[in-house]
């Protein structure tokens, strides 16, 4: 409710203004929160920079008198078409936690290609109401905008691998732990860290080897063993192929200088 009260009020104040348009604009530009003002039809006629720089929009010119928020797929999705048209009759609309997924922006076009996964906000929707109690114009103050970047799955995906490395390799389990799909894990893991999930793992494996090696009294097998790994799998290989050297030769060079 503190929330509410709060764009109750901030839209009282902009409405005091709305009547002188100009002044209008100037106003809202420099308001940090993104603002987009609609034609009573729902196409936007005016738009300042937080919205540009949280959208993402790429060419100003094919959004304004372009974008109709009556025909948005995103917003008739989320099924708060008519709920938004209360607007034209006077009302104040309230939509929270609105969620909208990037790549569904960036299928509209002119969207610029960021890292953001998600965006999430609460828009308040008010009339610009005429002395003559009509309605031409209103406008979206979008407030708690929270851009999703995906990296908290893919820090879940990466404890769980440090946690399970001595385990083999179980991708299902992993983007499960990251409460997401497999494949869209895999994706977003990479897009953040610029490897896979299994490269990450094997990064661990190798770095995990190369300490067990250098254990006093133990062999190139035991060391292997230690790490959940068969000294002769093809671990062995990809140690040489990451090392430059054998296990074996590694474990040599490097307990001869401890």
């Amino acid at each position: 409710m503190i929330l509410e009260d709060a764009q109750r009020l901030f839209s009282e104040h902009i409405q005091d203004y709305a009547r002188e348009k100009e002044l209008l604009a100037k106003i809202i530009e420099f308001i940090p929160y993104p603002i987009q003002v609609f034609s009573r039809d729902g196409t936007v006629r005016l738009i300042n920079k937080a919205a540009l720089d949280v959208i993402g929009i790429d060419r100003l010119e094919e959004h304004i008198g372009k974008y109709n928020v009556f025909e948005d797929p995103i917003v008739k999705r989320h099924c708060a078409t008519e709920k938004i048209r209360q607007v034209l009759q006077g009302k104040v609309v309230y939509l929270h936690d609105f969620s909208t997924p990037y790549a569904d922006l960036k299928c509209g076009g002119n969207i610029v290609d960021r890292d953001v996964q998600a965006i999430s906000s609460d828009i308040t929707i008010f009339p610009l109401i005429n002395e003559d109690g009509s309605v031409n114009y209103f406008t979206a103050i979008f407030l708690a905008n929270k851009l999703y970047r995906g990296k908290e799955e893919v820090e879940l995906g990466k404890n769980y691998i440090e946690t399970h490395w001595k385990e083999a390799f179980n991708a299902d389990e992993i983007a499960r732990a990251a409460c997401l799909s497999k494949s869209y894990f895999t994706k977003l893991f990479k897009k953040h860290t610029g490897m896979t999930p299994h490269e990450f793992y094997t990064d661990i494996k190798v770095e995990k080897l190369k300490l067990a090696l250098l254990v006093n009294n133990s062999t190139v097998s035991e060391a292997f063993n230690a790490c959940g790994m068969d000294y002769n799998s093809h671990f062995a290989k990809l140690f040489r192929k990451k090392v430059g050297v054998s296990p074996a030769e590694y474990r040599n060079i490097h307990r001869d200088t401890l």
